[in-house]
């Protein structure tokens, strides 16, 4: 298992680059999880759905 965690300042691109990592491992066939504690959507924006608290396959 590996855990990949994103952190600095504000409008760095951590979601944008969060999103694309994860994106790619799942292509790749990982068990692949995002998490984020951003009030705003904007993880929701990267992948153009809605997200909710269910995990979706």
């Amino acid at each position: 298992m590996r855990i990949i965690l994103y952190t600095g300042k504000g409008g760095v691109g951590k979601t944008t680059v969060a999103a694309a990592t994860a994106l790619r491992a799942a292509e790749f066939g990982h068990r692949t999880i995002v998490l984020s504690t951003d009030i705003a959507h904007s993880l929701s924006d990267s992948f153009d759905v809605e997200l909710s608290h269910d995990p979706t396959p």
